[in-house]
């Protein structure tokens, strides 16, 4: 029972190391949430800062306005 049962030693360290991954990947994730919520509210109170951050993400313009997409050129050389 010690080794070969499907509760053995092995297999319950194995699962408790999983379950502390599981924990620490948890942690992490409610932490993201509770980062990307504040700035959502953020986002949605002000104005300017939501303005600024369709221009930069979605490369929105006002209709009056051209837009110019600058990009870096990769060294092929490499």
């Amino acid at each position: 029972m010690f080794f070969f049962d499907s509760n053995d030693f092995i297999t319950q360290y194995q699962m408790s190391k999983k379950l502390s991954e599981l924990e620490d990947e948890k942690e992490h994730y409610m932490q993201r949430i509770t980062q990307v919520q504040k700035d959502r509210e953020e986002l949605l109170s002000n104005s300017a800062l939501l303005e600024k951050y369709a221009r930069e993400k979605y490369q929105m313009k006002k209709p009056a306005e051209d837009l110019f997409i600058i990009m870096k050129k990769e060294d092929k050389a490499k």
